[in-house]
């Protein structure tokens, strides 16, 4: 009984009630890695990780190289694929500019609700009084 008083009298960032006892830590290693302003700092991972040749300085942000490691190949970056480039392969340009005129006539005839500034054919300018 006195153990789940314990445990309901427990507060957020208290100690915790587990000890270590039977666990078995991963192996590690440090890495050691400068950066192109002369900090030197190492970053512990795993012996089974496969360690990065390139990490970012937690002092200036800077790339830093990883310590008796030659720089990395920069590999040719594919470009990013934008919407325009996806929509080009389904449709032509002719078929987008059609489906533009269609969808354009639907707004300003009223007939899709919610577009009444493209319904006033003045182009959105208030008369003056």
């Amino acid at each position: 009984m006195s153990e789940r008083s314990t445990l309901r009298g427990s507060r957020l960032g208290a100690p915790s009630y587990e000890d270590e006892r039977g666990v078995e830590f991963a192996e590690r290693q440090s890495v050691g890695y400068s950066c192109t302003a002369g900090h030197r700092f190492e970053v512990t991972f795993s012996t089974e990780a496969e360690v990065p040749a390139l990490w970012d300085c937690p002092r200036c942000g800077a790339e830093s190289l990883r310590v008796a490691s030659d720089r990395p190949d920069d590999a040719p970056l594919k470009p990013a694929r934008t919407h325009w480039d996806m929509l080009l392969e389904r449709r032509s340009v002719d078929e987008l500019e059609a489906l533009l005129d269609e969808r354009l006539e639907l707004l300003r005839s009223g007939l899709i609700p919610g577009a009444a500034h493209l319904a006033d054919r003045s182009g959105g300018r208030k008369k003056s009084a």
